[in-house]
């Protein structure tokens, strides 16, 4: 889904309001999270997940081609952690595209989850 589906997505559920302020606001929303991510805020969102800054540190690193060592150095890069909500419909799915099996490598389902069959 890109940018462009969202804003027509949420315009068609909402169709009192006009697409272009329907950009303003998913646009808005964005520009939020990003500033805040900037600021070293982290951001939830509760049942998808959370947004949050890493740190990477300054390491050394090769260059795949010469093998001569790089230094690479320190960076901030954002990092999203599923939320549990959203990780349970996507299993959910995935169960029901499967035909009901739950178990994944032989090994029975986790503590606390439902098996469909």
């Amino acid at each position: 889904m890109t940018k462009s589906d969202l804003i027509e997505r949420v315009a068609q559920q909402l169709p009192h309001i006009s697409k272009k302020d329907t950009e303003t606001v998913v646009n808005t929303i964005f520009d939020s999270m990003t500033e805040s991510l900037k600021q070293g805020d982290r951001i939830e969102i509760r049942g998808f997940g959370s947004f949050q800054v890493k740190i990477r540190e300054a390491r050394e690193g090769r260059n795949p081609k010469t093998g001569d060592e790089v230094k690479i150095p320190a960076k901030r890069a954002p990092f999203f952690k599923v939320g549990k909500e959203l990780k349970e419909r996507i299993e959910e799915r995935r169960r029901a595209e499967l035909g009901g099996e739950s178990r994944v490598g032989g090994m029975p389902p986790t503590a606390g989850s439902t098996e469909i069959r």
